[in-house]
């Protein structure tokens, strides 16, 4: 892997990931549609071609894509926009990697898998989605796994960190660290699961770099569980914060979506808050080695100095 394609360069794991690539020596193309965004966050960094576009348009994909070796895909699309344009967005992808003769390194969710079986899913745990957007994401990755592609399926749970801003937790820390009263999404008392990014860009690039793991699955999982009440008990002890903090309902994300549609298409997923799936990862930790866990404490805590910058 000497030159790759990083989508969704300016979103959270793809920050993570072009920092990762990047203390390994590894040149890369830095895709997304914000230059002045581009600029800001790799500007300074030699290894780093900032590559503008739309990840729809497939010739502006194409002209990003020469040379490159390999693509990580962690660009997403609006949840309204998935029913339209998730998998013709995919197809280009695929298009574009056929062309180049790149493989493919997927940042997937866990949507696919369904409801929480009552117990840490495997990579073999039959995937029954019960969603609309589960199942899109199970045609997805049907339809790449149907093509001459070779790629990989990473599968992580809800991200935070550096650059990480839309995300569960960035709704809690942007408050946070203006010592506001602030939201958590979903019961502060039920453990779930999150992946702090530069971790899951480490067990990325380890996967990528062997050729073994493309044509599979794989799951990367976070530290461990927690609650939203232990995650506020970090902070506090990092930042003195001591704001209360609101839980939202289910219902106010109903609510809440009368009036936008991003919100209309989150209640779906709202049960991931109340019954969370976690990830087990022993086949990446027996065959390609120990999985990066950076502790909460520690995760947290440069998640918040990053947004005080």
């Amino acid at each position: 892997m000497k030159k790759v394609l990083v989508l969704g360069a300016s979103g959270g794991m793809g920050y993570a990931l072009v920092q990762e690539l990047v203390q390994r020596g590894i040149e890369v193309k830095a895709f997304a549609r914000s230059e002045q965004k581009l600029k800001a966050l790799f500007g300074h960094q030699e290894l780093v071609k900032i590559c503008t576009g739309d990840i729809f348009n497939l010739n502006e994909l194409l002209s990003a894509a020469e040379q490159v070796d390999t693509i990580f895909q962690s660009a997403n699309l609006p949840y309204e926009q998935w029913d339209e344009n998730l998998l013709p967005f995919f197809e280009k992808i695929l298009q574009v990697a056929k062309t180049v003769g790149a493989k493919l390194v997927l940042v997937e969710n866990i949507y696919a898998y369904g409801r929480s079986i009552g117990s840490k899913v495997t990579e073999d745990t039959p995937k029954r989605p019960h969603t609309k957007k589960g199942e899109i994401r199970l045609q997805v990755e049907k339809r790449i796994k149907n093509s001459n592609v070779q790629a990989l399926f990473a599968h992580l749970p809800d991200f935070y960190g550096p650059n990480a801003e839309n995300t569960l937790l960035h709704i809690t820390f942007k408050n946070v660290i203006q010592h506001k009263k602030s939201l958590f999404v979903g019961s502060k008392k039920v453990a779930r699961e999150f992946i702090y990014t530069p971790d899951g860009a480490k067990a990325l690039v380890n996967l990528a770099l062997q050729d073994k793991a493309f044509g599979q699955n794989w799951n990367i999982p976070g530290y461990d569980v927690i609650t939203g009440e232990e995650i506020l008990q970090i902070i506090r002890e990092i930042n003195g914060y001591k704001k209360p903090v609101f839980p939202i309902s289910k219902g106010i994300v109903k609510l809440a979506g009368l009036f936008d549609p991003t919100m209309r298409e989150v209640v779906e997923m709202f049960y991931l808050n109340e019954d969370p799936v976690v990830l087990d990862g022993a086949k990446y930790e027996r065959e390609i080695g120990p999985l990066p866990r950076t502790s909460y404490q520690v995760g947290i805590k440069q998640t918040l100095e990053y947004m005080l910058l």
